[in-house]
């Protein structure tokens, strides 16, 4: 069985969205270890020596039990570019340590800096990173994700985007992406559609 992964964000000595990322521990613990008893990622945290000035990611790798917890300092990526590839991928509410499909998909994004997975003919997410898209009134993201990631969760419980099945058919519609994961906050990696290819 492949292990799980939790990638918590650190800034300053502050974890964020640690009640989502909680959530999504307890859908593993409930899929995979129903007779364990569930991580709990505040009390594993606050025990550990954790870097107070930066932004670093906080790498919780865990199977019925904690196997590392690693803090490592974070630079985002630049995204100019995405490429639209067809993908038949299981969604999951968990985040797997097994990256292949997705890498295998990553791997035909030809000139360009990331991906859009078109999961089953519907858009789903970028390699790494949820995504939504503005229709001129609304920040829209994929009803199903490959990953349910927990900024996304976050953004969808306090209401600034709303879930929609984003097809090739309506993606004209759209004018702008916005990609987002527990360690880039929404708003800060934005393109036109006309960079998607």
């Amino acid at each position: 069985m492949s292990r799980f992964i939790e990638s918590i964000k650190l800034q300053d000595g502050q974890f964020y969205r640690l009640p989502f990322h909680q959530a999504r521990v307890a859908e593993v613990f409930k899929t995979f270890f129903p007779n364990n008893i569930q991580i709990k990622l505040l009390e594993l945290l606050e025990s550990e020596n954790i870097p107070l000035k930066g932004i670093f990611k906080c790498r919780v790798v865990f199977d019925s039990k904690i196997q590392l917890i690693e803090f490592v300092p974070y630079t985002p990526r630049k995204i100019n570019s995405l490429m639209l590839v067809d993908t038949h991928i299981e969604p999951t509410r968990y985040k797997s340590e097994n990256r292949e499909k997705i890498n295998e998909a990553f791997s035909k994004k030809q000139n360009c800096d990331d991906i859009i997975m078109l999961n089953n003919g519907c858009f789903s997410d970028a390699s790494y990173m949820n995504i939504a898209l503005w229709n001129g009134e609304n920040w829209c993201t994929p009803a199903q994700p490959i990953i349910y990631g927990t900024q996304r969760a976050a953004l969808l419980k306090s209401g600034k985007i709303i879930e929609e099945n984003i097809t090739k058919e309506n993606f004209p519609a759209f004018k702008s992406i916005r990609l987002f994961n527990a360690m880039i906050e929404f708003g800060e990696i934005e393109l036109d559609c006309k960079f998607i290819y």
